[in-house]
């Protein structure tokens, strides 16, 4: 393997984690309601300008809510973007979330399960 090559693969690995989107879990909660178990979590995630997630899911569905900055989603070949103030259903089907405004976008995602 050529030097140039080496390196190009060896950044690869090392810049998209300098470009991820960064996640930190606010609440993490189970309750019972009606005698089902549920579990919910809340997370606020930030994606810096220009990022675009892979191809994901959620553990399952929920509201967001746009903090700050504008995020296009694509989640069962339709497409949306959101802006501040905006809240939106993620069904927890297969989607990406891209940065298309011109700060870091913040937003919430809420996910409610049913407990284990």
């Amino acid at each position: 393997m050529t030097k140039t090559l080496l390196l190009t693969a060896l950044l690869a690995l090392i810049v998209p984690a300098a470009v991820a989107e960064e996640a930190r879990q606010l609440l993490e909660h189970q309750t019972d309601a009606d005698g089902v178990r549920i579990k919910t979590r809340v997370t606020r995630v930030n994606l810096p300008v220009g990022y675009k997630t892979p191809l994901h899911t959620h553990e399952s569905p929920g509201p967001r809510y746009v903090l700050k900055g504008r995020i296009k989603i694509e989640e069962s070949g339709q497409s949306h973007i959101y802006g501040p103030g905006d809240a939106f259903w993620e069904s927890g089907q297969w989607m990406t979330a891209e940065n298309v405004g011109e700060g870091e976008v913040e937003l919430l995602i809420t996910e409610i399960n049913p407990g284990k």
